[in-house]
């Protein structure tokens, strides 16, 4: 509709500019023959006189008619700019409304699959191998939790690794130990994920951590997930330790920020993102400035919505959560480069 808006500006405003200059090239001829006409009465003397007056009123009718043409000229210039630029606004609200349903889409889609993520910590640290390998620690209970975890690894291709970590903070057991050498035996006991899963007041609970890279998983961003493992699997056991799982961010935030329903001319255009609560960049379509940079998000308070910036449009939508995951107050976002065509800045 907005497409249809403008190009009807400027074909009325090229009709409306072709039949004027036709206009005032006849009215130029009218003068001209008007002239000539006053030019013969004078050199027909007395004889000439009324030939005279039709001439002076033919000119006077020229005068008229081309300013009547530089009017409807100035009139339609006005009105078809104004037209232009509803226009040009229509295709902005138009395109920033998608943009802003796009950048929810982005962070629904992850924040669906992060809710899987908070299932899956609160199934396993029930599984008795998981209790027992910290209720009853020895070679044989530690060997077969090491069992289950790879296990479930075989199957959760989205998990980097998964780690088991007594009350103290020392893990002691996961599921690549062959891959990540120096996690076994680490003391993890000031890491965010081991203090917050052994805060959950029960089993119902579940800590999940923003997106940081893990020394002990070669440097990977991750964002971990945990709870605390209790005696008997029960929801409200004894603490004996936590169980972290950690979901292989880049791949995997990447297939959602790179494979959002643009167009092929928009995705040449814009930056797909999400970003945290601050507004770091936690991904980025063009894999530029992850987990380094923020974005001066202006969101006026708003959970949605876009704006006009240089040459761009920001789109950004909140995280509204999912199911029992509320969230951590990210944002999807995407930076589209405004056309030259609809800038009315440029027009």
């Amino acid at each position: 509709m907005a497409d249809a808006v403008l190009k009807l500006a400027y074909e009325v405003s090229r009709v409306t500019e072709e039949k004027v200059a036709l206009i005032e090239g006849v009215m130029r001829r009218t003068g001209v023959l008007a002239l000539n006409a006053r030019l013969e009465a004078a050199r027909a003397g007395e004889a000439g006189s009324a030939f005279s007056v039709v001439a002076q009123e033919m000119n006077g009718v020229a005068t008229d008619i081309r300013n009547i043409a530089r009017q409807l000229r100035e009139a339609v210039a006005t009105n078809i700019e104004q037209l232009r630029w509803a226009g040009s606004e229509m295709h902005f609200a138009l395109r920033g409304e998608r943009l802003a349903d796009l950048a929810l889409n982005a962070v629904e889609i992850m924040d669906r699959n992060l809710y899987e993520r908070s299932c899956d910590i609160r199934w396993w640290a029930t599984d008795n191998a998981m209790v027992e390998a910290l209720a009853h620690p020895g070679p044989a209970a530690i060997a077969y939790a090491r069992e289950r975890l790879a296990t479930i690894l075989r199957s959760y291709t989205v998990y980097l690794d998964l780690w088991i970590a007594d009350r103290d903070g020392r893990i002691v057991a996961t599921g690549r130990p062959d891959l990540y050498r120096g996690a076994t035996g680490a003391d993890v006991s000031d890491a965010e994920w081991f203090r917050r899963g052994m805060g959950c007041g029960s089993g119902d609970e579940f800590a999940v951590c923003d997106i940081a890279r893990n020394q002990h998983l070669g440097g990977a961003a991750v964002a971990a997930y945990s709870t605390a493992i209790r005696a008997g699997g029960k929801r409200d056991g004894e603490r004996l330790g936590v169980m972290g799982i950690f979901f292989d961010w880049a791949p995997q935030a990447a297939a959602i920020v790179q494979g959002l329903g643009l167009s092929e001319e928009e995705r040449r255009t814009s930056r797909v993102m999400l970003l945290g609560a601050d507004h770091l960049v936690l991904a980025a379509s063009d894999g530029r400035d992850i987990l380094t940079k923020k974005v001066a998000l202006e969101t006026d308070g708003s959970n949605r919505g876009w704006y006009r910036q240089g040459n761009s449009i920001v789109a950004f939508a909140k995280t509204p959560g999912y199911e029992t995951y509320q969230g951590l107050g990210w944002y999807g976002c995407i930076e589209a480069a405004v056309d030259a065509e609809w800038d009315r800045d440029e027009s």
